[in-house]
């Protein structure tokens, strides 16, 4: 009979659409596998992050998870904390993530250590072909990307300038993967001479929530004509979660997103096979995301 499995799954925040999912993929896992699951959110701290994970390694037999799941929030991928888990006996996979210091922890005596990652850089290219299929005669987008300590952010930014055709400008406006934060950013820019001469095609997002947030905050506009204006634009994100992003696609408030799908069920099904198997698991491993609508179905804006 199959042990029942403990993980701990340590999250960003509540405030984003694609944390929520990677809680109910997580969820959703343990109940396939009849295992517990303990959900934490760090609310964008990468010292609460550490803090709560260290605790938890650091806690009685009784209670200590057999593995973890974790997104970290900061730069580092909380390599200290990695290495306490290993020592612990404590299997360890990190989400949209590749650290550099698996190879080191992942000895044959060791417990499963890996990383599972949407593809960050592709994201960014289908995001860059949405753009060119919506605007074929070029023109300004007003880009905003998450923060700067997020290799995802710098990836999907990377993938997006790859792809993009030379005849779309991006102006760039930093948020934090929450509506709140991108409806802050949006806010502020509108308050600057520069924003009243730009002439903006279309908003895009790295994530469905940034990109409703700058809606929300086009949606405040005084004046009649221009918050029209603006609400007219193509709005484009990404994460795709059926009741968010795919929604928000049906309704009309984004024309288009790109489906990513969770990584927390399929990082703790690996986990669970490998300590029942007492194997490595691949070091790392990407998921494959997909345009909403299709790149075929997008219809151009200013033809």
């Amino acid at each position: 009979m199959m042990k029942k499995f403990r993980f701990l799954v340590s999250l960003h925040t509540r405030d984003n659409d694609f944390q929520v999912a990677q809680a109910q993929s997580a969820e959703d896992a343990a109940r396939k596998l009849g295992s517990d699951v303990e959900i934490v959110f760090a609310d964008n701290d990468a010292v609460n992050q550490s803090t709560q994970l260290l605790k938890a390694i650091q806690s009685r037999d009784e209670s200590r998870p057999d593995a973890i799941v974790v997104e970290p929030v900061g730069a580092t991928a909380l390599p200290q904390v990695a290495r306490a888990a290993c020592t612990a006996g404590i299997g360890w996979a990190v989400v949209n993530r590749r650290p550099d210091y698996l190879s080191d922890l992942r000895t044959p005596a060791a417990p499963p250590i890996f990383a599972i990652s949407s593809d960050h850089v592709e994201i960014g290219r289908i995001q860059g072909r949405q753009f060119a299929t919506l605007l074929p005669g070029g023109g300004s987008v007003l880009y905003i990307e998450g923060p700067s300590h997020s290799s995802a952010a710098h990836e999907r930014t990377s993938g997006m300038l790859e792809t993009k055709p030379s005849n779309i400008q991006v102006r760039t406006l930093k948020a934090q993967w929450t509506e709140e934060s991108a409806w802050r950013a949006v806010r502020s820019w509108l308050k600057l001479a520069t924003s009243q001469n730009a002439s903006i095609k279309l908003v895009g997002a790295q994530d469905d929530s940034m990109a409703m947030g700058a809606r929300k905050a086009f949606q405040e506009i005084a004046t009649e004509a221009e918050r029209s204006r603006w609400l007219s634009l193509p709005f484009t994100g990404c994460d795709g979660q059926p009741a968010t992003g795919q929604a928000w696609v049906r309704e009309k408030f984004l024309t288009a997103t790109i489906h990513i799908p969770p990584l927390t069920g399929p990082a703790m099904e690996i986990l669970a096979k490998a300590i029942q198997d007492g194997t490595q698991p691949p070091e790392y491993s990407l998921t494959t995301s997909s345009s909403i609508p299709s790149l075929e179905s997008l219809l151009p804006r200013n033809p």
